[in-house]
């Protein structure tokens, strides 16, 4: 799936709350036209923005892996190699940095759209580097 119709099912899966709350407020804004009653206005809204969509929410947020060993959501397998070389002693800090600059280079487009703003490149350095002094000490 590709172009317009891969655009939408991500945009609608991933922002889900949006769309819902538009169609709240839509349903609210034609429950008084449709019924001939003014309270139903408030009362679709309400119950669409503050109940519905609060169990919605809660109901299909992701729950974390319990097993993930202290690693972030989505943990990069070759970072975590990379690291447990350096920790075992296996390759040296210079040979740690090389890899790890080479590594950062081909981070795709994806990670970078979910970070959410940001250079990846420094996060991801300053995380490793945090894990390579907790190393050594």
């Amino acid at each position: 799936m590709t172009g317009l119709p891969a655009r939408i099912a991500w945009n609608f899966r991933h922002r889900w709350r949006r769309v819902f709350a538009l169609l709240v407020v839509g349903g609210g804004v034609a429950a008084p036209l449709v019924t001939g009653l003014w309270w139903t206005l408030p009362l679709v809204w309400f119950f669409g923005l503050f109940v519905a969509l609060p169990v919605l929410h809660t109901l299909t947020r992701p729950l974390p892996d319990r097993d993930d060993g202290g690693e972030g959501r989505g943990a990069d397998p070759a970072l975590g190699a990379l690291r447990e070389r350096y920790a075992r002693g296996e390759i040296d800090e210079r040979e740690f940095e090389r890899k790890l600059d080479r590594l950062l280079e081909t981070e795709d487009a994806e990670t970078v759209d979910r970070s959410g703003g940001g250079d990846v490149a420094d996060r991801v350095r300053e995380g490793v580097r945090r894990e390579v002094e907790r190393v050594r000490e």
